[in-house]
Order: C-alpha cells, then structure tokens, then sequence
C-alpha cells in the first residue's frame, strides 16, 4: 500500500488542551496509521517549545499563538511558516472546522495544490456578526476542498452549510480504539471514593454541554452524578450547586484516560445532556459505548443521537428539559435488565460502526480518492493548455 502524508490543521491539541475534536484527531490518526499514513498535526499553544514532538499518533507541529477571539485562535507569521514548511511535504492537507485562522493561512500554505479535505466538526453556532464576517472566507474554504467530511449523516442533512455543498460531502463517523481493561487499583480507589452505579458525564465544561439542566435534574433524583472535566463553565456550575445545596453531584476535574476508564466501569449510564447544535457527535458518547454502558443524550438534530438510538443503546429526551433527563436516571437506575440490553445494544452498535478498522478505511479511501481526482484534473488541464497552443 502507497504511503500517504496528511497533515492535520486544527486550532490546539494535546497535551495543552483536551477535549473531543482533539481526541477524535488522535484517534483518526491512529486508525490511518495502519494503513499506510503518516500523520502530523500542526497546531497553535501558548507554549510552544519544543515546536516539534513526535507522538505515538504522528508528529506534533506547534506555532505560537497569540490571542483568541470568541474560541478562534491566532498566531504570527512564524504559525503561517511552520504550517507551509509541514504542507510542502504532505499529499493531503486536512483542515479540522471550524478554525478560521486555518482558512486564512490556506492559499499561502498550499502551494503545491495538495488535496484539501475538510472535517466538518461543527456549524459555528453563537459567533452573531463574526460569523457574518467570516462567511467569505468560509465559503473560499469549502469551495476549495476536494471532499467535506460529516461527521455523522444526521448532521450531513440537518447543517445548511453541509446541504449547500452536498456534492462534496461523505459521511465518516469518529471512532475509538478498543477499550482497554480498566485498572484494577483505580477502580478500587474510585469505588471506595464514589461506589458503583452513578451516572457520569465526562467533558469540558462549556456553554452547550447542557451540565445546567444536568444540575437540575439531579435534585430530582437519589443517585450520584459524577461530572469529569474542567472548563470555562467549572466555577459557576460549582456554585450553582452550592447554592441550590445539591448534595448528590461531585466534580472530579480533569483526570487522566487511566482513571476515566475506572469510572466508566463502575457507571450506572453514561449521561451526556449537550443542548446546543455546538455538539455535533460526543466522542463521549462512543467512550460509554465501547464499554457496554447504556447512554442518555438529548435530541437536537445532530450526530448524538446517531450515536445513541432511543431504545436500542439508551434513552433520548428532548433538550433543556431537567424533569425528563431525571426521569431517564431513574428509570435506568430501577430497571437492571433494562440497562444491560441497552449496554449489549451500544456496544454492538460501536462495534459496527465506528471502530477503527471502519474508520480508518473510509478515510483511506477517502484520500486515494481525492488524489485520484487531483490526477485526473491535472490531466484535463493539460490537455486544456496542449490545445489552446494548437
């Protein structure tokens, strides 16, 4: 098999950030391995030294960056430097959407015509009168790109944009690698810290997480709501429980994947309240999944509640309603038999779907694809000039 270069563009990565575009980069990344591809990833961190590290998914590439507006990075010209050095030695240039700072850099990075592919992680949901700003750009961006990736087919026929481009755009899901066995050690510890069967959320605590209406609910219920992450969000959801003396949530913080995978162990149900179209997909949701846990999402039209079917690998309820999200825990947390059908059920539906031997192909096919359509242009062009000089 033909070894393949992409290089991956996305507003931050690990280790200076966490959260679920980045983690799905990693895992992308990883399940293209294997068939041929070398990854890098070029990224903006405010620590930026060293500028190249080399990580078991592919090459880290990092540039300063400097400011951020409304969850838009930016950096200098060394960021337009170091991302041009890395695309002049890739086939496939892979912009993760949306990060506008990426579609600025793009006619200057890709001199060579590489073949541009777009993973459409999101519509951008509350920017107002920036998004109207940034619409030319947007629009020079996807009319550029050989191929647009949703993630999701709800999300491929719900997202205006995505519906303006239909032609180009595929439907390849996110994935996970297989569930590694959780440590025994964690697991007692957390077991003794928590017990077994709360329901857990883990992600950043952001404006459309829905961890509001999650807070709500659990004053209506008797079991623990464990919530993992950190975010912009943290504090007031901190005092938001405080002040309504909600005795039954806990807020762990960030926590590395080792302790993640002990308390998605002991999970009742993985609950993921996300209210907003910000969420497209919920690589938590896929987490749950993998270890055979019933899920519980709300429906707001996107790639969610592809991942989670009402009934078949948990329970869906509609958006910003805490009675109906506190109805769905204690129905799960009554119903044993109810939970392990629902479990049995995610878990095959991950196993069918979005594992990465699924995804990994469809992206290397993908990339062929693209290379082979870049090919035949450059024929047709030629073509083109030899009978112009005729």
């Amino acid at each position: 098999m033909k070894i393949l270069r992409v290089l991956h563009i996305y507003r931050t990565y690990f280790p200076e950030t966490q959260g679920g575009t980045q983690e799905a980069i990693r895992q992308l990344c990883f399940a293209t391995q294997v068939l041929g591809v070398e990854n890098t990833i070029f990224t903006l961190a405010k620590q930026c030294t060293p500028s190249r590290v080399e990580r078991p998914e592919g090459l880290m590439v990092r540039a300063k960056s400097w400011f951020e507006i409304a969850s838009c990075n930016f950096g200098g010209l060394s960021a337009f430097l170091a991302c041009r050095r890395a695309a002049e030695k890739s086939d496939v240039i892979q912009i993760h959407y949306p990060w506008p700072f990426a579609d600025l850099m793009l006619p200057f990075i890709r001199r060579r015509g590489q073949a541009l592919v777009i993973t459409f992680h999101s519509d951008i949901v509350r920017q107002g009168w920036l998004d109207k700003l940034y619409a030319p750009l947007r629009s020079y961006l996807l009319g550029s790109a050989q191929a647009i990736v949703a993630t999701s087919p709800h999300y491929a026929k719900s997202s205006p944009l995505l519906m303006a481009y239909a032609e180009k755009v595929r439907s390849i899901p996110l994935c996970l690698q297989k569930d590694p066995a959780p440590d025994a050690c964690l697991k007692a510890h957390w077991n003794a810290q928590l017990g077994a069967g709360f329901f857990l959320f883990i992600g950043v605590l952001r404006y459309y997480k829905g961890l509001d209406f999650l807070i709500e609910a659990a004053a209506l219920v008797n079991q623990k709501i464990v919530i993992v992450g950190e975010g912009p969000e943290g504090e007031k959801l901190r005092r938001d429980v405080q002040r309504l003396n909600i005795q039954n949530v806990e807020f762990l913080g960030l926590l590395p994947d080792e302790d993640k995978h002990a308390l998605i162990s002991l999970c009742r149900a993985v609950v993921f309240p996300s209210h907003l179209r910000s969420e497209a997909f919920g690589v938590t949701l896929l987490e749950g999944a993998r270890a055979g846990k019933p899920l519980v999402c709300c429906e707001i039209g996107t790639g969610t509640t592809w991942v989670n079917r009402h009934n078949e690998t948990g329970l869906v309820v509609p958006p910003r309603d805490a009675s109906a999200l506190a109805e769905a825990m204690i129905k799960l947390a009554g119903d044993d038999a109810l939970c392990e059908r629902l479990g049995k059920g995610a878990l095959a539906r991950w196993q069918q779907l979005f594992t990465p031997e699924t995804v990994g192909l469809a992206y290397r096919r993908l990339y062929d694809d693209v290379l082979l359509m870049d090919k035949r242009s450059l024929i047709v062009k030629v073509a083109e000039q030899k009978t112009a000089r005729a």
